[in-house]
């Protein structure tokens, strides 16, 4: 059985850093983080609270095995020795810099992206927003900045969405966050090319916590695409980012994501909308490379005709365990979402839909339609739904489907009858199992995905 080649996220440099923290979460390293990035003394004392919780809040105890996770030996802050938030390539140190041409970056950056942040362990190295969308009033910088220049944003949004009373590892990230995304799009303002931040971790035993704060104001539109890897070493590391998207009336957001950390990488992201009227959020997302993850995308539709679009796929091959799904919280009439999953599981792999939909008896007209389906290439692999619905409002139109199969030797064998081989007959049934997700990333991003799983299917026979 041939695995993947990651060649081109395996590549490691040895890096030199200017701050490199005891392994390790207690005060002093939330303090350290806290100084060197100078904030002011209310986020300071935010970062303590979340520590607090972290400290009273309780390990999951359902979802994947995370026991082997020792966040003793994990570093909570390495920052690499390079300059910060550069505006151009060639102000990147070289080492680093190859790491993103090997990941196309500034290749994509160049040809279809309005703009492009990248961060390197604990700080983001480069970011650009091109003149034209400047001139409009967007605002595009690392969260680290977004803190110093606009204060005011950041104390009326940060980790609202998110509060770290969510999960344990919701108040882990609000004491250790570090870099990420500030995206502010202005009332009425439609970006026509897509924003894109990509996140690298390169060290062995990293935790890497970006925080990405999206505000999108009354009738703006804006599409933004994450795209996350790291290394594969011998131990653990861990990722737990958030994602904080605010669309006011009759905004549009589409957020692209494909995550693909080495199997060594806990992948325990934590990401949340809140949508008001008439607002559109649409989530995308890619999941596959990690040991383990667990991520929900979640869409608190408050304001009436709120709208939320959930599409995922996920990938699990050996000793992998991936359980991701979708929440969505309608709270007010006339609400509509549509949730559609794909997983595909393999060499033992383990695939899990864990969804919460809820419709509030405010929500009268509300509507949903969740479909939920698995493929199970050979009989070692595992899957699972777990869908929780609770409806608290009578007039609503609620539809859930799932479906979880085996490739049939008869598809194989007509497809054979027709020249192709078993192999490229498996990959032509993968491929359009997962085609309504994929076409709706970006292009690169499609590509991209689609060879990562062809290339994971080579040589599997159902």
């Amino acid at each position: 059985m041939k695995e993947i080649n990651r060649e081109r996220f395996d590549h490691k440099n040895k890096s030199t850093y200017s701050l490199k923290l005891k392994p390790g979460i207690n005060e002093s390293v939330v303090r350290a983080i806290s100084k060197d990035k100078n904030e002011p003394e209310w986020m300071l004392q935010r970062r303590l609270k979340c520590l607090e919780i972290f400290n009273e809040l309780k390990m999951p105890k359902w979802g994947p095995d995370i026991s082997d996770l020792n966040l003793n030996k994990i570093t909570f802050f390495m920052k690499p020795n390079a300059k910060k938030n550069s505006r151009s390539w060639d102000d990147v140190p070289s080492d680093i810099k190859s790491t993103f041409e090997k990941l196309g970056i500034p290749e994509a950056e160049q040809k279809a992206l309005s703009g492009v942040g990248a961060q390197y362990e604990s700080e983001v190295v480069y970011h650009n927003l091109k003149k034209e969308w400047v001139d409009k009033g967007i605002i595009f910088e690392d969260c680290d900045v977004g803190i110093q220049k606009y204060p005011e944003i950041f104390k009326k949004y940060f980790m609202t969405a998110v509060p770290p009373t969510l999960h344990k590892f919701a108040a882990l990230h609000g004491a250790v966050w570090s870099g990420g995304t500030f995206l502010y799009i202005p009332k009425g303002v439609k970006i026509d090319l897509p924003l894109q931040a990509y996140f690298r971790m390169n060290a062995r035993r990293l935790g890497q916590f970006e925080h990405t704060l999206i505000i999108v104001e009354e009738g703006a539109e804006a599409q933004y695409i994450e795209g996350c890897s790291a290394p594969q070493y011998g131990v653990h590391s861990l990722h737990a980012g958030c994602v904080e998207i605010f669309i006011k009336k009759g905004a549009r957001m589409r957020y692209s994501s494909v995550e693909n950390w080495s199997r060594n990488t806990y992948n325990l992201n934590t990401k949340r909308a809140i949508v008001e009227e008439n607002g559109i959020i649409e989530w995308v997302g890619g999941n596959l490379g990690s040991g383990a993850t667990m991520l929900y995308p979640t869409s608190i539709l408050k304001g009436k005709g709120a709208r939320a679009e959930h599409l995922g796929i996920a990938y699990a091959g050996k000793h992998q365990n991936q359980d991701v799904g979708s929440k969505v919280y309608h709270l007010a009439p006339n609400t509509t979402s549509l949730i559609k999953s794909k997983s595909i599981s393999k060499d033992g792999g383990i695939t899990t839909y864990r969804g919460l939909l809820e419709i509030g008896k405010n929500a009268k007209n509300a509507k949903s339609s969740v479909q939920c389906d698995a493929l199970m290439m050979d009989d070692k692999s595992k899957s699972d739904t777990v869908p929780y619905i609770e409806v608290k409002n009578k007039d609503v139109d609620l539809g859930h489907e799932a479906t979880v199969g085996k490739i049939s030797q008869e598809q194989i064998f007509y497809l054979m009858s027709r020249g192709l081989s078993e192999e490229q007959a498996t990959r032509m049934i993968v491929s359009g199992f997962i085609e309504p997700i994929v076409k709706e990333l970006p292009l690169e991003y499609a590509i991209e995905l689609n060879k990562l799983i062809e290339l994971e299917m080579e040589n599997s026979l159902g």
